[in-house]
């Protein structure tokens, strides 16, 4: 399954520091005067490489890795800017984003900490793409990972994790591997085995695989560990998304509808039964959704944009009966093996680069940072909403790159 859609690592851990200075100033005109002012100032770190992903369905058979899934982000010394005024006295509070608790059990400041949560991710086919990193986000933060494959991409995938061809995008901050604990077989454009028609079932690709449709795989997850705490939407599919929409024909637009966008509503009705109260779940959008991208056709525009509108739906539904929060992330253009069989990704990337406000490419774990925070109890008051990881392209809007503005003094990066 491809997902251009999910055209955006946990990259940047944020340290804000917050300095409250005290002013004590000499009495004037018989009256004493004392002042103080909190100063914010942030500062960024730069903590792991960029791991990109992929999306897809799954197939039955399973796996386990034993590979360390918590992490500790250190503390890095935060930058200060001075001040010049009377003579003052300086209080330095630091508020640390950190994955997992301090030394000796204490855990410092303001922590990203999914330590005993159990998540499962369906979409991932490979290391490169947005599940992937949305994967090792939660695991840096020591959730545990389940993962759905598409069926026919199954065999593969659990070859190059057992021959440990994805160890190195499977580092995590902390130097260990992320863990994988179980892989499950998925193909999430069936709803049960009645609904698989039989040139599918017969399918040489499908053949050694069962119960991968998604009551049976949500069904074996309730057996296997009883209930999960995020749940995590990466696939998407649009046959004819190469075609312009004038020419997607009926079946296209409805296999894009289903894969990309009704599969969200299945996986959610499937698994709201084994989520823990105060859960989460997740799924990836794209800027196509309101705005016209050319060559991103077949229907997955229309794809997206159900995909949001529904977002807005389930929170509701799934928040009242449930207590779950339901969000997605809009992200932006990504080089992963998926959005490269569209065809002209680097042309998207490129655009992002000159006209968005931030002029640098998105790496996939920038989306996977958002994923944790939004899977953490940080954003427990976050529901029915579209965050946008795209380097802020979507509030632009024009191209700033066009001859139209060539004589504008538009800032750009040095």
């Amino acid at each position: 399954m491809m997902d251009f859609g999910l055209i955006p690592c946990v990259q940047n851990f944020s340290y804000i520091c917050f300095t409250s200075i005290r002013l004590r100033m000499a009495t004037m005109v018989g009256s004493g005067l004392q002042m103080a002012a909190a100063v914010p100032c942030i500062c960024s770190r730069k903590i792991c490489s960029a791991d990109p992903v992929l999306l897809g369905h799954g197939g039955k058979r399973h796996m386990q890795f034993k590979l360390s899934s918590s992490s500790q982000i250190s503390s890095v010394k935060p930058f200060f800017r001075s001040f010049s005024s009377a003579p003052a006295e300086f209080e330095k509070h630091i508020i640390k984003a950190v994955s997992s608790s301090g030394e000796k059990g204490h855990t410092s400041g303001l922590p990203i900490d999914l330590k005993g949560k159990r998540a499962f991710i369906a979409g991932i086919a490979d290391d490169n793409g947005y599940g992937w990193a949305i994967a090792k986000s939660l695991a840096a933060a020591g959730a545990e990972i389940l993962v759905g494959t598409w069926v026919p991409a199954l065999n593969i995938f659990e070859t190059s994790l057992r021959r440990g061809k994805f160890d190195e995008s499977r580092v995590l901050p902390d130097g260990s591997l992320m863990e994988i604990t179980k892989v499950y077989a998925l193909d999430a454009v069936y709803d049960s085995q009645e609904d698989v028609p039989e040139d599918v079932k017969t399918n040489k690709r499908y053949a050694g695989a069962s119960n991968w449709t998604v009551q049976e795989v949500a069904d074996a997850v309730k057996q296997d560990y009883g209930t999960i705490d995020i749940l995590v939407h990466s696939l998407a599919n649009g046959p004819e998304v190469s075609k312009p929409l004038l020419e997607t024909s009926r079946k296209g637009y409805l296999a894009a509808l289903s894969a990309s966008s009704y599969s969200y509503i299945s996986l959610l009705k499937h698994f709201l039964p084994i989520m823990n109260p105060g859960g989460s779940s997740i799924s990836l959008t794209y800027i196509a959704s309101e705005k016209i991208i050319p060559g991103y056709g077949g229907g997955m525009s229309s794809a997206k944009a159900a995909l949001e509108s529904d977002t807005r739906v389930l929170s509701f539904e799934a928040g009242r009966q449930h207590k779950i929060r339901v969000n997605t992330i809009s992200a932006g253009p990504l080089r992963s093996r998926a959005a490269k069989a569209i065809g002209f990704i680097d042309t998207m990337i490129d655009y992002s680069s000159a006209n968005a406000p931030l002029q640098k490419e998105l790496s996939a774990d920038e989306v996977g940072n958002a994923a944790a925070f939004l899977a953490s109890p940080l954003a427990s008051a976050i529901t029915g909403t579209v965050i946008y990881v795209d380097n802020g392209l979507h509030a632009m809007g024009v191209g700033v790159d066009s001859p139209v503005f060539a004589e504008l003094n538009i800032p750009k990066t040095v």
